[in-house]
């Protein structure tokens, strides 16, 4: 059994700076990001999917993190197939206006060499978390128009060889991915790369609704909770997140995540229910159940524990404290709460 890493999806969210998580003393970008890693031993960085930051601000996140403290970095949007503003490229790399399109820059429409040249940029950016041990995945969230096919597989393909040698996460939004005569094959097109399916918990019945398949496809697991707005697919970001998980759904998620991490080395749970703080508190609630269950009667895997609210030592950590089986792959509801 794999250790288990729980955390959230961002540190320095504006509704979450505004929502008194952070003491009155805590007021400073560092002092912010200590707090964090005090509590959490995992974060997802979003701010790299709209820019790529300097590597001086990604060297100060090393800096203000602990030893075994776990990045997971968003890819930039531009890679994953989303339109991008020509104005978050840097400068030198940005194609001429004529050129861009009015939703925003698409890789067509730049020389290949400026492509190639943005990710070895990425590449360098993240350098101070991989030479210090602090990244996890490179999350690839790929947008909801990439359906199931040929010009799909490519793409996912194609992006998880540019990520290499880093690892890789992949979040696929458009159900044709999941249907029962496509998902063995996009299991296996995850495991022949090694890249780590992404399992997501979400509302269902929406256009851009995927279930939440529970399987490992590499020695990375990872799951991540959006909650259940009744405003999904209708309100604006905040209302889309605007969930408090129950007691009982918490309970049930702590049950399948600890099945889950037998399959994996580690295994990252993400909260991303981002309204004000509610993502920090259902993640330190998830993180004392995981502490909580039963230790397994099979040797642990190698990794170790670790206390906290985020780390569970089959483990889990946290530095505060229906189901149904289709080839290995285990899909779950289990929105039942109170």
């Amino acid at each position: 059994m794999g250790v288990i890493k729980v955390g959230t999806s961002g540190w320095a969210d504006r509704l979450l700076l505004s929502s008194g998580w952070y003491p009155r003393s805590v007021n400073t970008p560092a002092g912010r990001l200590a707090y964090y890693a005090e509590r959490f031993p995992l974060v997802e960085v979003d701010t790299t999917y709209y820019a790529l930051p300097s590597v001086e601000t990604v060297a100060a996140w090393v800096e203000r993190t602990p030893p075994d403290f776990t990045f997971n970095v968003k890819a930039y949007r531009l890679f994953t197939g989303h339109p991008t503003p020509a104005g978050t490229l840097p400068a030198d790399l940005r194609p001429a206006a004529d050129r861009v399109g009015a939703v925003g820059l698409r890789r067509r429409d730049l020389p290949e060499s400026a492509y190639d040249a943005l990710w070895e940029r990425f590449h360098s950016t993240l350098r101070p978390l991989v030479e210090a041990g602090k990244l996890g995945v490179v999350l690839l969230q790929f947008p909801p128009w990439l359906v199931h096919g040929d010009a799909g597989r490519r793409r996912i393909t194609d992006t998880v060889r540019r990520c290499r040698p880093l690892r890789v996460a992949v979040e696929l939004r458009h159900g044709s991915w999941f249907r029962d005569d496509t998902i063995l094959e996009t299991l296996d097109l995850l495991r022949r790369q090694d890249a780590t399916l992404v399992c997501v918990d979400m509302p269902q019945g929406h256009p851009s609704s995927v279930p939440p398949v529970l399987v490992a496809t590499s020695d990375r697991a990872m799951v991540r909770f959006h909650g259940h707005s009744t405003q999904w697919h209708t309100g604006d970001k905040q209302e889309k997140f605007r969930y408090a998980y129950g007691d009982l759904e918490l309970d049930r998620w702590a049950e399948l995540l600890r099945e889950l991490s037998d399959q994996a080395g580690e295994l990252h749970v993400l909260m991303n229910n981002c309204c004000g703080d509610q993502a920090q508190r259902d993640a330190a609630r998830l993180a004392q159940r995981l502490a909580r269950l039963p230790a397994p009667r099979s040797p642990a895997a190698p990794g170790g524990a670790r206390g906290g609210a985020g780390t569970t030592g089959s483990g889990a950590d946290s530095r505060s404290g229906g189901p149904g089986r289709l080839g290995g792959a285990r899909r779950t509801g289990t929105r039942n709460a109170g």
